[in-house]
């Protein structure tokens, strides 16, 4: 049995130490703090959440000794770092004009049919580009991992041996927020992928990272409104989702044409808020519970059991 919790963010409501004693009332749970980068081992506070048992892998202090010991893969990770800055440049430059043209295509005035083709067209634009952008980024990665040698690395190998060794004997992973880029590279570099069997539970950056896909939002930041950004491959623990974190201080509820939006843009997979103290479990296959907070195809914020009661009775 599959046990997957995303919870909102624990700044304002701690309900990470409780879902965790649920999911496994005894034994050791293996943390991952690396979001929250040069702090990563400052988590007394996590560990008396976590009921005194918590083990930190210290991933950002492992990738530190990684830099240090290995100047090929130190090397080849300078390239790759200036190659993904200039890809991410040329995606949002794509990105900003594809969806400029579907905001502009919704809000022209003229034949129904014809602005529903066009609307279709663009919002398939924006699609193509954020595959684009996922094939590229794969491509950078699969080019670091045979320029830097890291998956034949004998300290990276060194590393991930010892996190293989103490997640066999984990109860539970707990997952922190903080930088979701850096974190989810954490994951990746240092081949974590919890067995099924495993539960796991995940906050924040770390709820994010679960997800098969992290995208990057935020509707009320210094620079205005920026387009939600396709960011990276999660681990896919949580399947079908795409998950938003601090959705009330960062999404523009009243802005029912971008949420629309938002929404075809990436269905069939739906976007689920994450508010302060939410808890959403998760099935294998992605189940999602009746409470769970999504962005619907017509731009309304509503639960999951709302929007398919409403699905039935159109389509009655």
């Amino acid at each position: 049995m599959t046990t997957t919790v995303l919870l909102g963010p624990q700044r304002f409501r701690l309900t990470a130490g409780t879902v965790v004693a649920e999911v496994a009332p005894e034994g050791p749970v293996v943390t991952i703090t690396a979001g929250w980068r040069d702090r990563e081992m400052e988590d007394a506070e996590l560990d008396e959440v976590m009921g005194g048992r918590s083990h930190n892998l210290n991933l950002f202090h492992r990738f530190g000794h990684v830099l240090r010991n290995d100047r090929t893969f130190r090397r080849a990770g300078a390239a790759y770092n200036r190659a993904t800055e200039e890809a991410s440049s040329l995606y949002r430059l794509r990105l900003g004009h594809a969806l400029d043209a579907v905001y502009s295509t919704m809000r022209r005035d003229v034949r129904e049919d014809l602005a529903d083709s066009a609307l279709r067209a663009g919002l398939q634009s924006v699609r193509d580009i954020d595959a684009w952008y996922l094939w590229l980024t794969h491509e950078l990665e699969q080019e670091l991992r045979a320029e830097s040698g890291m998956d034949t690395s004998e300290v990276v190998g060194h590393h991930r041996d010892e996190i293989r060794e103490i997640l066999s004997g984990a109860a539970a992973l707990a997952i922190a927020g903080g930088h979701v880029g850096f974190l989810s590279w954490c994951l990746r570099l240092f081949d974590i992928t919890p067995p099924p069997e495993l539960p796991v539970v995940g906050w924040s950056a770390g709820a994010m990272a679960l997800t098969e896909h992290i995208v990057l939002y935020n509707d009320k930041g210094p620079a205005g409104v920026q387009p939600a950004e396709l960011w990276d491959r999660g681990l896919a623990r949580a399947p079908g989702i795409i998950v938003m974190p601090h959705a009330r201080r960062r999404i523009q509820f009243d802005d029912p044409a971008r949420n629309q939006v938002l929404a075809h843009r990436f269905t069939p997979t739906r976007v689920v808020l994450l508010d302060d103290g939410f808890r959403l479990p998760v099935g294998a296959d992605g189940t999602l519970p009746d409470t769970a907070k999504i962005v619907t195809l017509d731009g309304t914020i509503t639960t999951l059991a709302q929007d398919l009661t409403t699905t039935n009775e159109v389509e009655a």
